[in-house]
C-alpha cells in the first residue's frame, strides 16, 4: 500500500494516530491528557478494568479508601435525617443514608441537601433494588462510605432504568450485554469515557487490519475492528476477553518485531573480527591479577571473546549483582579488544560514575594503562577520561589522544557523543547502566566508527527473563551470580519507628559507633526537602540538619541531592569517597555507581516510600569492602500494608533477582523501548510483563519469522508498527501526538 496520511503506510495507523481533538474536540480532549490519553488510538485501548452485567453484586471488601469506583448493589436501608434549625436561622440540609450491600459486606452512601432533595433520592433508590453506584470511597466513623455517588438502579434483569439525560445514556451504553467500568477521573467519570470511547470507534469501523492474515492465523486473533468493539461494546465476557487478547498481542508484537529487525540490521553490519591474541596485554594483565576470576567471570569472558572474533557486531547484556564483577570482564574484553589494534570507548550516565571508572581500570592496570610513557611495559596501553568539566586544554590532549589511537580506552559521559570526539579505530562500546540511555544515544557513539564496533551493555539491576525480552531483546544476554570472594556480608533490618522509636535512636548510636571506628555511613532519604507530608517525611536538608544538631552532632557530615550544581555534587561525592566525610546525607544520587569501600552502613529514612529494586541498589553500596556492612530501613508503616512488606522481603533476601521479579510485580515496566526506561511512565497500555510471558515468546517467534519472510519490512504493518515504536522510544511521541 502507498503511503497515506503523515506518512503511514496503513489507513489503520493513520487514525489511531490522529489527534483526539479531531474526534472529541479540544475541550473534552484535553480532559483525557490526565490519563495519558492523547490519540484515537490512546482511547481505544483505555479498556474497562471490570465488566458488570447487572445482575453480579460487587465485592464491597475489594474496596479500598480513596479510590474512585463503580460498583453493583442492593439497597439494603434508608434512613433520613431532617436538620432542625432554630427559629430565624438559615436552614441546614438534611442527610439520606442508604446502606448498600453485596450480601455479606455493607458500604454508606450519603447524601445531604433539602427535603425535596432527599425525597426525590428516596424514591428513586428504593429499598431491596439493585443499582450501579459510581464515586469515591471514604472513611466515615471507620465505616466506608462514598459521600453522593452517581447512581442508576437496575430492573430484575440487571437493564438500567433511565430517568433522566445522563441515565439515559448509561442505559444506552448497557445495551451490549455489559457495561464497561473504564479507569476514569472525577472530570470524567466511567461512562463519560465509554461514550467517548465508542465515538473513537465510530472512525475505526471497517478498516483495514495491519497484520497480515497469516500472522493472525498464527497468533489466533481477531481482526483489530471486531477487537476495538469486543472490548467496548461486548455482548459476554468471552467476547470481551478475545478482543482484550488481540491488543495485547499487538503490543507484544510491536515491540519484538521492532527488535528482531533491530537484530537483523545489526547482523547484516560488518563488523571488523577481534580474536583474542596471546602474549599481548589481556595475557599481561591476567599474569598481574591480584585475585582470581570466579567461574561466571570465566564463562560470560569466552562468550564475549567468541562475539568478538565473528564478522558481525557484537550485541551483548551483560547483567550482575552490585559486585559481581562486571567491570572486570568489561575490561578484559577493550584489552583483547586493544590487542587486536582497536580502541573502546566506555560511556557511563554521570561523572562521577565516569570518573569511578577511570580510577578502577588505571588502578587494575597499573604500568599498563601508562601508554607511551618512558618506562612502560611493552604492550601498555593509554586511558582517557573525557568528561564535561574538563578544562579546556585537558579536553584538548584527551580528544587527541583519542583521535590519534594513542588512547586505547577513553571513558566518558554524554560527552562521548559529540561531533568533537573522533576514533582512529573504535572496535567496542561498553555502556554501563543501559537504561539511562535510549537506542538513539547507543547509536550516536556507534556511529562513531567506520565499521560497527561491537557493543557491550552493562547493568546492575537484574532483569526478569521477560522484561530481556521485551527491553533489551536485540542483544543477547549474560548473567553474573556469583560474588567474588572476599566480599564481606551485609545483614538488613526493619527499623519500626512507629511503634518502637527507640529503635531509631538506636540506629544513630549505632553511625556514631561506626564512624568512631574509622568507617564511612550513608543516611538516605526519599526527597530533598520542602513541605512535610507527615510527622515521619522528612527530605535530606530537614533530616541533615536535625541530625547536624542532635544525635550525630560533632559527625562530620555532608549533604548531597540533585539540585545541588554539578561542581558541588562532584565535590561532595568526592570528599566522601577520598573519606574525608564521614556520614553522607543523600537523596538517591548515589544509588548507582558509588564505590566507597570504606562504607559498611547505611541508613535509609522513609524506606517504606522506595521500591524494592531501588532499595536492593541502595543496599549495594555498602559492603564493598573488609568490613561487614549493615543497613537499617526505618519505616513507619504498619506491619500489614504492602510497603512493609516490601521491605520485610528486602530484608530477608540478597538475591537480586528474585526481588527484581517481586519489584515488577508490584510497579510498572517503565517505557520500555526508549530513553526513559526508568520511571512510572509506561508506553506499555496493556501487555504486563508479569503476566503476559507467554505471549511475548510467542511474538517474539513470530517476529523472527516476519523477518525471515520480509527482510527489509516491505510489508505495510510491520513498517507502521516499527515506525510507531520507534516513535515511541524517542521521547517527543507526546509531543507530536
Amino acid at each position: 500500500m502507498e503511503a497515506s496520511i503523515g506518512g503511514w503506510r496503513t489507513r489503520a495507523y493513520a487514525e489511531l494516530t490522529a489527534s483526539l481533538a479531531t474526534v472529541l474536540g479540544e475541550r473534552t480532549a484535553k480532559e483525557f491528557s490526565a490519563l495519558r490519553i492523547h490519540t484515537v488510538g490512546d482511547l481505544l485501548r483505555h479498556i474497562p478494568r471490570h465488566y458488570l452485567s447487572g445482575t453480579e453484586l460487587t465485592d464491597l471488601s475489594s474496596l479500598m479508601p480513596g479510590e474512585l469506583v463503580a460498583v453493583t448493589a442492593r439497597v439494603a436501608k434508608l434512613q433520613r435525617y431532617e436538620s432542625h434549625t432554630a427559629p430565624g436561622a438559615k436552614a441546614r440540609p438534611g442527610r439520606l443514608e442508604a446502606t448498600l450491600t453485596d450480601g455479606n459486606g455493607r458500604l454508606s452512601a450519603t447524601f445531604f441537601g433539602k427535603s425535596h432533595l432527599l425525597e426525590w433520592w428516596e424514591r428513586q433508590l428504593g429499598a431491596g433494588y439493585s443499582g450501579l453506584f459510581v464515586g469515591k470511597v471514604g472513611v466515615f466513623r471507620d465505616q466506608l462510605q462514598m459521600s453522593h455517588p452517581v447512581f442508576v438502579m437496575m430492573d430484575e434483569a440487571g437493564r438500567i432504568v433511565a430517568n433522566s439525560e445522563e441515565k439515559e445514556r448509561l442505559a444506552t451504553l448497557s445495551q451490549g450485554g455489559l457495561v464497561g467500568m473504564y479507569p476514569a477521573t472525577a472530570k470524567l467519570p466511567t461512562w463519560k469515557v465509554a461514550e467517548c470511547a465508542r465515538l473513537a470507534l465510530a472512525t475505526f469501523t471497517g478498516i483495514e487490519d495491519p497484520w497480515p492474515a497469516w500472522l493472525r492465523d498464527k497468533a489466533a486473533v481477531m481482526e483489530l475492528s471486531e477487537a476495538f468493539a469486543a472490548v467496548h461494546q461486548p455482548v459476554n465476557r468471552a467476547q470481551s476477553e478475545a478482543g482484550a487478547k488481540r491488543l495485547i498481542f499487538d503490543e507484544a508484537m510491536a515491540t519484538q518485531l521492532t527488535m528482531a529487525y533491530r537484530r537483523a540490521d545489526t547482523s547484516a553490519r560488518q563488523a571488523r573480527p577481534r580474536p583474542r591474541r596471546s602474549g599481548a596485554l589481556l595475557d599481561a594483565f591476567e599474569q598481574r591479577l591480584p585475585f582470581a576470576l570466579t567461574q561466571g567471570q570465566q564463562q560470560v569472558g569466552e562468550e564475549i571473546f567468541a562475539d568478538l572474533a565473528q564478522d558481525t557486531p557484537m550485541q551483548r547484556l551483560l547483567q550482575g549483582e552490585v559486585g559481581s564483577g562486571k567491570t572486570v570482564v568489561a575490561l578484559r574484553a577493550m584489552l583483547s579488544v586493544i590487542d587486536a589494534g582497536g580502541q573502546c570507548a566506555l560511556l557511563a550516565p554521570t561523572e562521577v560514575l565516569a570518573a569511578q571508572h577511570f580510577q578502577t581500570i588505571t588502578t587494575l592496570l597499573g604500568d599498563l594503562g601508562a601508554g607511551r610513557m618512558l618506562g612502560a611495559p611493552e604492550h601498555a596501553t593509554d586511558v582517557v577520561l573525557l568528561t564535561g568539566s574538563l578544562s579546556t586544554p585537558a579536553k584538548r590532549s584527551a580528544l587527541l589522544r583519542a583521535a590519534s589511537g594513542e588512547a586505547g580506552i577513553v571513558i566518558g559521559t554524554h560527552a562521548l557523543l559529540s561531533d568533537q570526539v573522533q576514533f582512529a579505530e573504535l572496535g567496542l562500546v561498553v555502556i554501563d547502566e543501559q537504561h539511562r540511555f535510549g537506542v538513539e544515544q547507543r547509536a550516536a557513539l556507534t556511529s562513531k566508527a567506520e565499521q560497527h564496533p561491537h557493543v557491550l551493555v552493562l547493568t546492575a539491576t537484574p532483569i526478569p527473563r521477560s522484561v530481556a525480552m521485551t527491553i533489551f531483546g536485540d542483544l543477547e544476554t549474560s548473567t553474573l551470580t556469583e560474588v567474588p570472594a572476599g566480599r564481606a556480608e551485609v545483614s538488613t533490618v526493619v527499623v519500626d519507628a512507629a511503634s518502637r522509636p527507640q529503635w531509631v535512636d538506636r540506629a544513630w548510636q549505632r553511625v556514631v559507633e561506626e564512624v568512631n571506628a574509622g568507617r564511612q555511613v550513608f543516611v538516605v532519604a526519599p526527597k530533598i526537602g520542602g513541605q512535610k507530608t507527615g510527622a515521619d517525611s522528612k527530605g535530606v536538608v530537614e533530616l541533615a540538619k536535625e541530625l547536624a544538631s542532635g544525635p550525630l552532632a560533632g559527625v562530620g557530615l555532608q549533604v548531597l541531592h540533585g539540585q545541588l550544581p554539578s561542581e558541588e555534587k562532584d565535590q561532595v561525592m568526592a570528599d566522601f569517597a577520598a573519606g574525608k566525610t564521614p556520614v553522607l546525607v543523600a537523596t538517591t544520587v548515589i544509588e548507582v555507581g558509588v564505590d566507597v569501600p570504606n562504607a559498611s552502613m547505611m541508613v535509609v529514612w522513609d524506606a517504606d516510600r522506595f521500591g524494592v529494586s531501588q532499595l536492593h541498589q541502595l543496599r549495594g553500596r555498602i559492603g564493598r569492602g573488609e568490613h561487614p556492612g549493615v543497613c537499617l530501613l526505618i519505616t513507619s508503616a504498619p506491619a500489614a500494608e504492602p510497603a512493609r512488606q516490601r521491605l520485610d522481603a528486602v530484608a530477608a533476601t540478597r538475591d537480586g533477582f528474585q526481588l527484581a521479579e517481586l519489584d515488577l510485580e508490584q510497579r510498572r515496566e517503565g517505557d520500555v523501548l526508549g530513553s526513559a526506561q526508568a520511571g512510572t511512565r509506561s508506553s506499555l497500555r496493556l501487555l504486563r510483563v508479569t503476566e503476559h510471558a507467554e505471549v511475548i515468546a510467542q511474538a517474539r517467534e513470530l517476529a523472527l519469522e516476519c523477518v525471515r519472510r520480509d527482510p527489509q519490512a516491505n510489508t505495510a504493518g510491520f513498517a507502521d508498527a516499527i515506525r510507531f515504536t520507534e516513535r515511541l522510544a524517542s521521547g517527543d511521541w507526546l509531543d507530536s501526538a
